[in-house]
């Protein structure tokens, strides 16, 4: 059988409404336009469609843009994704749907993946798919969304969540984050890091949208945490204690804590979490320590305390990742190849179509 046999690129759809903003609606079109297999064959394709027949859609700047899809597009995606918008309506106002946007979401097939950025979150909250769910978007806008849909859980202090077959993001260039993040899920951090090379944006950013939200300036009597987290990345692999961090910037932990929060919104300890959770992932894909030695290498010190921490933020244990995502660099080439994908952790949602 020819190794192109059966081959089918994942298809991301991406609406389009009137009052979109063009950043957000670029930035699908340029992560997932990137990534390749090892035989050069896209990974993705990814369409733009409005809710109505192919033709200009207006932008919240000078100029419209022009769609070559309606929304019969819908029906044949695989992933959907709702960028932010700011002529929303009856949405926006009421919390409901108008029919020409109800009738589109409704052509989605069960199964779907979803995904909004930034003020995108509306639809899908209108659309019912949100309700006890958590989700967020810009931090401006979380209180009003809470407003208006008492029953989703809104966390405004984050980049994106991934609740499985939905997912959201903040504002503006956290579509960046939650559109590398998806990459990452479906090929793993292999590709998701070249496609964050490419596009000159780091590939995780530390944190979340907390701090960005508009607050007091900070007394600049107080130096940054920077120092402290550099020492703490060259030490992942020892026990490394709030103290010592505090000491690299020769503050008190309690002064410590509160500016690390403020310049990288989360804890000190939740940070070096993450930054364990990724040293583990990049051991896992690209070498062949035992998963007791990778546990040792990234700091979580038993193969049992690894498996917890990647269970609760990944859905997997350390098998199952290495399994899926194990990457090969090619003998003097210097590509990588990675297979697998990663399924949706939430089997139970049927789409916007689907009953509720």
């Amino acid at each position: 059988m020819s190794p192109t046999a059966g081959f089918r690129p994942h298809r991301v759809v991406v609406l389009a409404l009137d009052g979109l903003l063009p950043f957000e609606l670029g930035i699908p079109h340029r992560i997932f336009g990137r990534p390749k297999d090892s035989g050069g064959r896209h990974l993705y394709e990814v369409v733009t469609c409005s809710v109505r027949p192919p033709g200009p859609v207006e932008t919240d700047a000078d100029f419209a843009i022009q769609v070559a899809h309606g929304p019969e597009a819908l029906a044949t995606a695989d992933t959907v994704i709702v960028p932010a918008s700011y002529e929303l309506g009856p949405v926006f106002e009421e919390g409901v749907l108008t029919d020409e946007l109800a009738a589109a979401l409704a052509r989605i097939r069960p199964g779907t993946r979803l995904a909004s950025i930034c003020t995108g979150v509306y639809v899908l909250a209108a659309a019912g798919v949100l309700d006890g769910r958590p989700a967020t978007t810009h931090w401006a806008d979380a209180a009003r969304l809470q407003r208006l849909f008492p029953s989703v859980r809104v966390d405004p202090d984050v980049l994106f969540i991934d609740d499985g077959d939905v997912l959201t993001s903040a504002g503006v260039a956290a579509g960046i984050d939650l559109c590398l993040h998806m990459v990452r899920r479906d090929h793993g951090t292999a590709v998701a890091n070249e496609v964050a090379r490419r596009t000159v944006v780091p590939p995780h950013r530390d944190g979340g949208q907390a701090q960005y939200i508009e607050r007091p300036v900070p007394d600049p009597q107080l130096s940054g945490t920077t120092a402290a987290r550099a020492w703490a990345l060259g030490r992942l692999h020892e026990p490394i204690q709030l103290r010592d961090m505090a000491a690299q910037e020769a503050m008190s932990v309690r002064t410590f804590t509160r500016r690390f929060r403020e310049e990288v919104g989360v804890s000190p300890g939740q940070w070096l979490t993450q930054q364990r959770v990724e040293r583990a992932r990049h051991l896992l894909e690209s070498t062949d320590l035992s998963v007791d030695q990778v546990a040792g290498n990234a700091g979580f010190g038993t193969a049992q305390s690894m498996r917890q921490h990647l269970q609760t933020a990944l859905g997997v244990t350390p098998t199952a990742y290495r399994r899926t995502f194990r990457t090969r660099v090619t003998e003097g080439a210097g590509t990588t190849r990675t297979t697998g994908v990663v399924e949706s952790r939430d089997e139970s949602y049927g789409g916007v179509g689907a009953p509720r």
